[in-house]
């Protein structure tokens, strides 16, 4: 059985990728043919800012996590890319490549996407080529909510607006990753956190405390007790279990409660723990 398929990145996957990814698999069962989703390892932007020596954009998923998440949208199959390999085809080129190779019948393609190196604009080019190829061309018109994207999500983070890039992601932002020795104040407080690592290539919100699905998080360098570099600490006042050194731990984000703040002493800072901590009820009702 062939595919019908669409290219991109799907950085997050958000509300606008899912209306894609629903017309896609509507138009590939209207056919008999499986969905599948042509993507690349890297972030195209990342590989091209390489060879410029531009810093790397950071993500809104890992690898693993767009995966799992184009999975759960019910995408069949995945076809997975070195974008610095095909940077360098043409559109003819690349369409023989994922038609030939990778058996896809008809390729789907957004409002305003282009690919290959030879730019080509306009929709009625790239029919053309797919025609002499043997592949059908799909023009898909903008999702209702199109003013969803990648980048508008990754600025709403930046500024902490974690609740708005929850509704344009339709689900709360994850940050995964190992736990890790911190300076463990919390313990001498009463409040023990696990220190989260993420991946290098995960944004991380602006400094502040966040309500999380069962935990409250602090991103920043926690000022009252002098950090000098940034850091991802969660407590999760419902476990009781053994220390969690080394195992992933998930954390599901779901509004940022106030800004970083030094306080005089570890008392007062308990004391505003214990008041910030009401707020994750308050935010999973």
């Amino acid at each position: 059985m062939g595919y019908a398929a669409t290219i991109g990145f799907f950085d997050g996957v958000h509300k606008g990728h899912r209306f894609l990814l629903g017309e896609l698999r509507r138009i590939a069962a209207e056919n008999g043919l499986q969905s599948a989703v042509i993507t690349f390892d890297e972030h195209p932007e990342n590989v091209l800012g390489r060879n410029a020596s531009f810093a790397s954009k950071p993500l809104l998923t890992t690898t693993e996590e767009r995966t799992k998440l184009l999975k759960e949208a019910g995408i069949d199959e995945l076809f997975l890319f070195h974008f610095d390999v095909i940077q360098q085809m043409t559109a003819a080129e690349f369409m023989r490549v994922v038609h030939d190779r990778c058996g896809v019948e008809i390729l789907l393609m957004g409002y305003d996407h282009q690919f290959g190196s030879d730019r080509l604009t306009e929709f009625a080019d790239y029919a053309a080529l797919g025609k002499e190829i043997g592949l059908q061309i799909v023009a898909v018109s903008e999702a209702p909510d199109g003013a969803v994207s990648s980048s508008k999500i990754r600025k709403a983070l930046l500024a902490g607006e974690v609740a708005r890039a929850n509704d344009m992601l339709g689900y709360a932002y994850t940050l995964s990753g190992t736990v890790v020795h911190g300076n463990g104040v919390g313990h001498t407080i009463g409040f023990p956190t696990a220190n989260i690592q993420p991946d290098a290539c995960k944004l991380v919100p602006a400094s502040g405390v966040y309500a999380a699905e069962g935990a409250l998080v602090n991103i920043g360098t926690n000022p009252t007790v002098g950090n000098d570099h940034m850091t991802i600490e969660a407590y999760f006042p419902d476990y009781h279990g053994s220390d969690l050194y080394g195992q992933t731990v998930t954390l599901r984000l779901l509004r940022r409660i106030r800004d970083e703040k030094k306080f005089a002493s570890l008392d007062e800072l308990k004391t505003q723990i214990q008041t910030d901590l009401k707020s994750i009820k308050q935010y999973e009702e």
